[in-house]
């Protein structure tokens, strides 16, 4: 460890050049010593993907905030495992992926390239967080998360989580944070996903687009609840999403 300190592997969804990410970078060096590791360009959505078919090349840029800074060709979970395979010198102390420009809440982590860094970094063992911001603009203001950001990954870094559970954490936009609420995802969904389009010459093609429904706007006990009354949220995420409660149900169904 440089000084002793602790080794913080950053990376995110949005690219190195997201405002995001330079943010979250500025907060960390405060805390340990930090090695970045993110996307050379945007790869939102990406969830858990990982590059099969084509080399991955590891670049080193100019340190951001005194942090070194590499770039890789590929998916946020690519920049994870090249990180632990060959850019780092020792497992990380923590793994922080972020500050994500969109939410992360409700059925979103599924999606999401940033919580499929986080969880790639819970499954490799590291204490894990995902940090998200509701607003996609590229100059969202991130100043007003920086206690809060700053207070999690201390208490992460010196407690530590547990095993096989990492975080994902979001913030209200335009605002500073009420406070924070540990809490689950709203259950939910999203409708009117796709566009309809045509070329020129009449062939069809969609767009992603759609909305969002909560299904429990009134449910306190969940992220969506809390978000938009100006608080941020803290969801304990499980990279396993093995049903143990119904192994003997589905036992029973298929008469096993």
């Amino acid at each position: 460890m440089e000084n002793n300190r602790p080794l913080i592997l950053i990376t995110n969804d949005d690219g190195i050049e997201a405002k995001g990410i330079s943010h979250l970078i500025s907060i960390a060096v405060k805390l340990g010593e930090v090695i970045v590791v993110a996307p050379e360009a945007p790869q939102s959505a990406k969830s858990s993907a990982l590059t099969v078919n084509s080399p991955l090349m590891a670049k080193n840029l100019e340190s951001i905030h005194g942090a070194k800074v590499f770039t890789v060709n590929g998916t946020p979970v690519d920049c994870v495992k090249v990180a632990m395979h060959a850019l780092l010198y020792r497992k990380p102390d923590l793994v922080l992926s972020g500050i994500n420009h969109g939410s992360n809440a409700a059925v979103n982590n599924l999606y999401s390239g940033t919580m499929g860094a986080a969880m790639e970094g819970c499954v490799l063992g590291v204490p894990s967080i995902g940090y998200s911001l509701l607003s996609h603009s590229p100059r969202a203001d991130f100043e007003p998360l920086t206690p809060f950001i700053e207070d999690i990954t201390a208490r992460v870094l010196k407690n530590g989580l547990p095993d096989g559970i990492c975080l994902n954490v979001n913030f209200p936009a335009h605002c500073t944070p009420l406070g924070m609420k540990v809490l689950r995802a709203a259950k939910g969904h999203w409708s009117e996903e796709y566009a309809d389009y045509a070329t020129p010459h009449g062939t069809p093609f969609y767009w992603l687009t759609g909305k969002f429904h909560n299904m429990e706007p009134d449910n306190p006990e969940t992220d969506e609840y809390w978000l938009a009354r100006q608080y941020g949220s803290i969801v304990p995420i499980r990279p396993d999403q093995t049903a143990k409660d119904q192994i003997s149900k589905i036992e029973e169904i298929l008469s096993f």
